[in-house]
């Protein structure tokens, strides 16, 4: 671990005003807490609240924002042009990682396994993209976090109402062949994968509000897999990463099917830090506590 005194005046961006500012406010206090009963010099930043010009003057900015503006490699270009270090990954592959469909094309592209999907607008043939995907089915807007505007589509006929609520968020939407094996995500510090957690909701999927308001939602830390199928996983996980240009940390959510194979579901470039967080339970269970997660994190800080 780096001096701490060598970290100087920290700026922890939470908040800003994407549709997840909730969530990141409560990261972000988090964040600055343990950073605080570390000793650091840190102080709160909120880009709705504050012009980013007043971060010049900061040594190095702890991302705790979530969702665009934040995630999606714009706060990150600006840092860069300020040549201030800063956590998480940089412009393209926070840009790639918000974006689920450009993931999912280079995902493609380099072998990495992703459930089948089809981009789909107001004039798709919606029945024909039940047909080839089958259903269920899940809809999703490309460019939004925390499953906000997710649908689960069972019922013939119930796409296009799905493609709307999604369309509410995004102008690109992605329809996606349902996997029913298990939801599971693994966390990246570093070089370092954390154990695999599987994610059991109390309600139909796994929703904003099984995410951040439910208390039902079960989380499986061992995560139930054999061994050495979750080592080969974790394994790839990092490769689906770094793929993308991922760098510090970040998080990979995958699925298994019931015959035992595993896709790529997303990544997650400004994972949460609140106490429902999956990175800080993963790296619980590798024996890092939350205050040293938190400086882990901020000695990764980069520019470029």
């Amino acid at each position: 671990m780096s001096n701490l005194r060598n970290f100087g005046k920290v700026a922890v961006l939470f908040g800003g005003k994407s549709a997840e500012r909730e969530v990141s406010l409560k990261s972000g206090n988090a964040v600055l807490a343990a950073l605080k009963r570390g000793g650091v010099d840190a102080h709160p930043f909120d880009p709705a609240e504050r012009p980013l010009h007043d971060l010049e003057g900061y040594d190095r900015v702890f991302i705790a924002l979530h969702g665009r503006g934040g995630e999606d490699g714009t706060v990150q270009g600006y840092l860069e042009l300020l040549g201030i270090p800063y956590t998480g990954s940089g412009v393209t592959a926070s840009a790639l990682g918000m974006d689920k469909w450009r993931t999912k094309l280079v995902w493609q592209a380099t072998g990495v396994t992703t459930p089948a999907f089809e981009l789909i607008d107001a004039d798709s043939d919606f029945a024909a993209v039940e047909a080839r995907l089958g259903l269920p089915l899940f809809v999703k807007p490309a460019n939004e976090g925390s499953s906000i505007g997710i649908s689960k589509v069972k019922a013939s006929g119930g796409l296009k109402a799905a493609y709307e609520e999604a369309a509410k968020y995004d102008s690109l939407v992605i329809a996606e062949k349902f996997v029913g094996g298990g939801e599971y995500t693994v966390g990246i510090l570093g070089d370092q994968v954390l154990p695999a957690i599987r994610i059991v909701p109390g309600n139909e999927f796994y929703d904003y509000e099984a995410k951040y308001l439910r208390d039902d939602t079960q989380y499986l830390c061992p995560c139930g897999l054999p061994k050495d199928v979750e080592d080969r996983i974790r394994a790839e996980a990092l490769q689906a990463f770094r793929v993308l240009g991922g760098q510090g940390w970040g998080r990979i959510d995958f699925l298994m099917d019931e015959d035992g194979k595993h896709y790529f579901l997303e990544a997650n470039t400004s994972p949460g830090m609140t106490d429902h967080s999956l990175v800080p339970m993963g790296a619980r269970a590798a024996g890092i506590e939350f205050d040293e997660l938190v400086l882990r994190i901020l000695e990764l800080a980069h520019v470029g």
